[in-house]
């Protein structure tokens, strides 16, 4: 959720505050961070600094910043996403303030500069958080596009200047990924490409935040003679904000959905929302016939222009089969990978960005443990001290001897549940934030396979105050329950496995603790997914 807190001599700063969707629990609801451990070590944030506009990292602004009332400074376009938020939230977006890449600006003894690095939507920024006699980047989300579509590639001189620095704090999502990510530049020449050899109508599904894909399919369309359309409320909202800060000048005139019936298929390009198997998003109702205004039939086409997140593998699958049903040609990430390109920087970005940086220390953050191990081997081998892959609730201290782990906070989800934030279900305690015979919190990381699923990286147990057991034969024992459950998604998997979960500790425990599960989709790493 990407909620980062910066401490020098009790001042402190937070850097974005994003939300989560719990994939694994029933309608995936919205878990944002948990403030009682700032609270309860008297950590308030006089100011918070957001490095771009996507959800995992706004997202929890407008619930959570009640709590802090502080100012909050943001590149335009996330700052008008925030204030669409602020909103609906009938808050006053007076606290926003609006921040142009390359601005410094102060906080007590903090100095933090924006400094503009390319990603799959406008305006992401690394900081340069200098405090005392330290130096931090705080890279946020990067990668080295050379011809990002939207905005200018990465000012390298800009980077070389600030070397040497003491500490990264580093994007680990592809650091297992060798190689280079592709380029926005050449996934819009293969959109060109694929559209013309199109016959029928043709569906492209994106993220609507990938500002820079959308404005690439709306020129290809105008370029192979097709009217676009837009569907799905986030694809809306996000290209009108963009369209008040002069981002799509040139992207063609749209046609109101109700108005496609009208128009010949083959003269028609429709992007969509739904690439991931959202159960409400525009693709979905597409597939499943509901949409109020077309009709997909044989022969139309449709696009998959993003990557599956994990978690969302067999959602994803089961609207592929919808659409094939239907008699629909279908383009994705595995037929026609040109058609799309991360935001984030595989293995030769990070070393050519560490070789202008030249940093002494790295912390992994923004992945899971196998990405922020992978990014720990790259940054030895360049000589970069990274002894730490933290995790959620850490408290680490940086000082003259380098990287510490202080202490560890565990942090108990906080949902979104009718418009207030409230304990997970099953965490409240009438009388006491402590229940009687202890608490136990299990975050487990797996991933999807052909047979079901698999754990992967390591496990994250947190057992405060409960009873001691074998956690070795707790991993071979969950190991097992993995592979004989059957479940097409991780909601279903967490209500195979928590009660088993359950038995398990009651046949061994005197004191049967108060259990939490958290099943979390990841990824494998790129040797295991060869293989």
């Amino acid at each position: 959720m990407n909620l980062t807190l910066y401490g020098y001599e009790d001042h402190w700063v937070a850097v974005d505050c994003g939300m989560m969707i719990r994939q694994d629990l029933p309608n995936a609801p919205l878990q944002v961070p948990n403030l009682e451990t700032p609270k309860a070590l008297g950590i308030a944030p006089q100011a918070l600094y957001i490095t771009h506009g996507h959800e995992d990292h706004i997202g929890a602004v407008a619930w959570l910043w009640p709590h802090w009332q502080c100012p909050i400074y943001a590149t335009p376009l996330a700052a008008g996403l925030l204030r669409l938020k602020f909103a609906e939230h009938q808050l006053s977006s007076a606290a926003i303030h609006v921040v142009e890449p390359g601005e410094a600006l102060e906080s007590g003894p903090f100095t933090l500069r924006y400094l503009a690095v390319p990603h799959s939507i406008p305006e992401s920024c690394s900081l340069m958080v200098m405090a005392g006699r330290y130096r931090v980047l705080h890279s946020g989300d990067w990668k080295l596009d050379p011809e990002p579509i939207i905005g200018a590639p990465i000012n390298q001189a800009q980077f070389k200047a600030l070397a040497p620095v003491d500490l990264v704090v580093g994007d680990s999502t592809n650091a297992p990924i060798p190689g280079h990510s592709g380029s926005e530049g050449d996934v819009a020449r293969a959109l060109v490409e694929t559209l013309a050899g199109c016959e029928g109508r043709v569906i492209v599904s994106c993220f609507a935040s990938n500002l820079a894909r959308v404005l690439a399919i709306g020129r290809a369309a105008y370029q192979c003679g097709r009217r676009i359309s837009l569907m799905g409320r986030s694809m809306e909202r996000m290209v009108g904000v963009a369209r008040g800060l002069g981002y799509l000048d040139d992207f063609p005139a749209v046609v109101p959905a109700h108005d496609l019936g009208y128009l010949p298929p083959d003269e028609v390009v429709v992007i969509a929302t739904g690439s991931q198997g959202e159960p409400r998003a525009a693709l979905q109702r597409l597939a499943q016939g509901r949409h109020p205004h077309v009709d997909l039939q044989p022969g139309d086409n449709v696009i998959f222009s993003a990557k599956a997140i994990p978690g969302n593998e067999r959602p994803i699958e089961q609207l592929k089969k919808r659409l094939q049903q239907l008699g629909v040609k279908l383009f994705d990430e595995f037929s026609h990978p040109q058609l799309h390109a991360t935001g984030h920087p595989a293995q030769d970005e990070i070393t050519r960005f560490y070789e202008w940086l030249t940093p002494s220390h790295l912390l992994p953050v923004h992945g899971e443990s196998l990405h922020q191990q992978a990014h720990q081997q790259l940054a030895a081998s360049l000589g970069i001290q990274a002894p730490l892959a933290p995790v959620n609730g850490d408290l680490i201290r940086f000082d003259q001897q380098g990287l510490h782990h202080e202490q560890h906070y565990p942090q108990p989800p906080c949902i979104v549940s009718q418009n207030s934030v409230v304990p997970h279900p099953g965490l409240e305690s009438e009388n006491s934030t402590l229940p009687r015979r202890g608490s136990l919190y299990l975050a487990l990381p797996v991933t999807a396979t052909q047979t079901g699923w698999t754990r992967v990286g390591r496990l994250m147990l947190d057992n405060t105050s409960a009873s001691s057991f074998d956690e070795d034969s707790f991993s071979e024992w969950l190991d097992d329950q993995l592979a004989e459950l059957h479940a097409d998604t991780l909601a279903d998997l967490r209500l195979g496995l928590q009660p088993r979960l359950i038995a398990w500790l009651a046949e061994r425990l005197q004191h049967l603790p108060e259990v939490h599960l958290q099943i979390m989709a990841s990824e494998l790493p790129a040797t295991m997914a060869d293989e």
